[in-house]
């Protein structure tokens, strides 16, 4: 009766096997979390780099916009400074002219009596003309002056050679050396601006 259990035996032990699912092979547990491990990683740091690069990006196209922007109002602060200088330019030489119109004027009289025939007892046409030039200069000294423009004759003072120009150097009895003794052409300055430094004689 043995004997005939035993084959039994082994044929159930033959099916139990072949109907048992095959077992998974074994994996090394520590490896394969490090490995999961560097790859999301390598994930996480590429993902960073882009949002770098995206942010590095829009601070980029904000910088050249605010560059363009800049470039854009000093063009434009450009012309109207341009327009503003001309405009100013204009107004000052129209204020000039209404201030010397009127000596032109005074100088035209002036020629027109030295034409006229004399009249008796009226003088002399060379009398004339003097006076009418002497009303000429006297309103075109007042005329400058009136616009900022003022003359000066340095005679007596040390030389100077921001506001003058020497012609001559020369020795002169009682004049202390450096001095303007004499002066060819005077000058003239606006708001302390040599407009021409005077001409002058200087001792030596």
């Amino acid at each position: 009766m043995d004997a005939e259990q035993q084959p039994n035996t082994s044929q159930e032990a033959a099916a139990e096997q072949a109907a048992a699912p095959e077992a998974p092979e074994a994996t090394d547990g520590v490896h394969g979390t490090a490995a999961e491990d560097e790859a999301h990683a390598a994930g996480q740091e590429v993902e960073h780099d882009l949002d770098e690069l995206v942010a590095k990006a829009a601070k980029a196209d904000e910088y050249l916009a605010l560059a363009q922007r800049t470039q854009a109002d000093f063009e434009n602060f450009r012309k109207r400074m341009s327009r503003d200088v001309v405009v100013a330019q204009e107004r000052g030489v129209a204020k000039l002219a209404k201030e010397l119109l009127p000596a032109l004027d005074n100088l035209e009289r002036a020629l027109a009596a030295a034409e006229a025939p004399a009249d008796a007892g009226s003088g002399q046409p060379e009398q004339h003309l003097a006076a009418g030039v002497k009303l000429v200069h006297d309103e075109l000294i007042a005329a400058l002056g009136r616009v900022g423009i003022e003359r000066y004759s340095p005679q007596g003072e040390k030389f100077d050679p921001n506001e003058h120009e020497a012609m001559v150097q020369q020795p002169v009895e009682g004049a202390e050396s450096g001095t303007v003794v004499e002066v060819y052409q005077q000058g003239y300055r606006l708001d302390g601006t040599i407009l021409r430094p005077a001409r002058v004689v200087v001792a030596a």
